[in-house]
C-alpha cells in the first residue's frame, strides 16, 4: 500500500510540474501571438490544438464526444455544462468544434499566466457572492454572443465533489436569453475520476462529453428559470444513464 502511494505521489508530482510548465509556455506563446497579430484566432487555435490536448495527454485522459450532430460549428451557442473537475475546461476545448470563451470564477483570474490569458481573450470573470457586479460582467458575455462568440458556463457555480448534479444558478443563462442564442446543455462524465475537485490526485481515465439538444431562446416569454430547469433535466438524464 505504501509503495503504491509513493508511486502515485511521484507520478502526480511529475504531472503537476509538466502541467505548470506546459501552461506557462503555451500561454506565453498565445499571448505573444495576440500581441503581434492583434487577433485572437491563432491564440484560440493554440489553446484548442496544443495546450488542451497536451494537458489531457499529461493526465493520460482520453476524451470521447457524443452528440456532435446536435450543434453546428457556424452557430453561436451558450454551452451549459456540469462541473466536476478543473480538467473539464481542456476537455471541452478539445470536444467542441468552435473557439470557446468561458464564464469563470474570479479566483482563476489571479493565477499567473492563466489569469492573464483569460483577461486577454475577453473571457468573463465573476465573483459569485457579488450578484450585482456579476450581472454587470455577464452583460459582456451578452454582447460577445451577439458578435458571434460562443461561451461556456458552469451553472452549478462550483465543482461537484461527489459527481452529483447541484442546483443551477439562473443568472448564468440570462446573456443567452438576451442575445437569443441557443443554449446547448453538456453532460460531462468521468472527469471526477481523472482529477477530483480537491487536490491533484490524477488517474488515467476516459472523459465522456455528451452534447444534448439545444434549448432555443427566441421565445420572449421564456424565463431563465425555465431554461435552467430544461438544461438541468437534460444533463441529469445523461448522468443517470
Amino acid at each position: 500500500m505504501l509503495s503504491m502511494y509513493l508511486f502515485w505521489f511521484a507520478i502526480n508530482t511529475i504531472q503537476a510540474i509538466f502541467t505548470a510548465l506546459w501552461t506557462c509556455g503555451w500561454i506565453t506563446i498565445a499571448l505573444l501571438s495576440l500581441l503581434v497579430t492583434g487577433k485572437s484566432h491563432l491564440a484560440h487555435k493554440l489553446a484548442k490544438h496544443v495546450w488542451a490536448p497536451g494537458l489531457l495527454w499529461g493526465a493520460r485522459a482520453k476524451v470521447t464526444v457524443h452528440g456532435l450532430n446536435h450543434i453546428q460549428p457556424s452557430t453561436t451557442y451558450l454551452f451549459a455544462a456540469n462541473h466536476q473537475s478543473i480538467i473539464d475546461i481542456p476537455a471541452l476545448m478539445v470536444a467542441l468544434p468552435m473557439p470557446l470563451h468561458f464564464v469563470v470564477k474570479q479566483e482563476l483570474g489571479r493565477i499567473p499566466f492563466l489569469g492573464w490569458y483569460i483577461r486577454a481573450m475577453g473571457m468573463v470573470l465573476i465573483t459569485r457572492s457579488r450578484h450585482k457586479e456579476a450581472a454587470r460582467k455577464l452583460d459582456r458575455a451578452d454582447q460577445a454572443m451577439r458578435e458571434g462568440r460562443s461561451f461556456v458556463c458552469f451553472p452549478e457555480g462550483t465543482r461537484s465533489r461527489t459527481g452529483s448534479l447541484g442546483p443551477f444558478k439562473h443568472g448564468a443563462f440570462q446573456p443567452a436569453i438576451n442575445a437569443q442564442v441557443p443554449i446547448a446543455p453538456i453532460a460531462i462524465k468521468g472527469s471526477l475520476q481523472v482529477l477530483p475537485s480537491a487536490g491533484f490526485r490524477v488517474r488515467p481515465g476516459e472523459i465522456h462529453v455528451h452534447i444534448t439538444s439545444p434549448v432555443q431562446t427566441g421565445d420572449e416569454a421564456i424565463t431563465r428559470a425555465q431554461v435552467a430547469a430544461l438544461c438541468r433535466d437534460q444533463i441529469q438524464q445523461v448522468l443517470t444513464l
